[in-house]
């Protein structure tokens, strides 16, 4: 049965993944961005145990695209940075269904797979707080508060360990890698493109080896 909300902040695409543009380049890094945020939530959707995505952006250009996939956009009325937008999505999603299964996620797993997203917050269900490594594990990519429980979140950085010390439980599955491989780097990328990526970040990427930057 479909039970959990998941929030998926994206920043203006202008401004979306800064540390990849040395791999990548400026200009095809927004597009870059976009790609792995419509794969990501077009796999989040497609996961069984998903209700419903509420992305939060300030980009029109994204959250006309995301819409289309069937996700909710929310205004990122704090503008107050990451773990800011997280709580005021995980707020809008509650005032409308205050019992929901809350769930953050990285909008940067262009590999992400339904039944691996599946696993991860079949396993969070069972504690008020949980919480998913990043594939280098210093990071997370995932934090799910269960009903009447408030998200708490504290992305960026060494947020593994702060998730930890705030009392949430730590998801230790192994064979989830698609949902620990986020984005930020070169190398993160080809770690993605490894364990196979989404269709249209696949797409992007050839695009952009048909028609390399200038």
């Amino acid at each position: 049965m479909a039970h959990w909300s998941l929030v998926v902040p994206l920043k203006p695409l202008v401004l979306a993944k800064s540390r990849l543009a040395p791999a990548a380049g400026d200009r095809l890094r927004p597009h870059l961005a976009l790609a792995f945020a419509l794969d990501t939530v077009a796999a989040a959707l497609a996961c069984p145990v998903v209700r419903d995505v509420a992305v939060v952006t300030d980009d029109p250009v994204a959250g006309s695209e995301l819409a289309a996939l069937g996700a909710r956009i929310v205004a990122d009325r704090p503008a107050a940075g990451l773990n800011a937008a997280l709580a005021h999505g995980a707020r809008t999603v509650r005032r409308a269904r205050p019992a929901a299964a809350v769930a953050a996620l990285n909008a940067d797993l262009p590999a992400l797979r339904p039944w691996e997203l599946a696993r991860v917050l079949g396993y969070a269900r069972v504690f008020p707080r949980a919480f998913l490594p990043d594939a280098a594990g210093i990071g997370t990519t995932l934090l799910a508060a269960g009903p009447g429980t408030e998200l708490l979140p504290g992305f960026g950085g060494r947020s593994r360990h702060r998730h930890s010390a705030s009392g949430a439980a730590e998801i230790p599955l192994t064979g989830v890698d698609s949902v620990r491989q986020d984005v930020d780097t070169g190398d993160d990328l080809m770690a993605a493109m490894a364990l196979g990526v989404g269709p249209r970040t696949a797409a992007r990427l050839d695009s952009a080896a048909r028609t390399p930057d200038r």
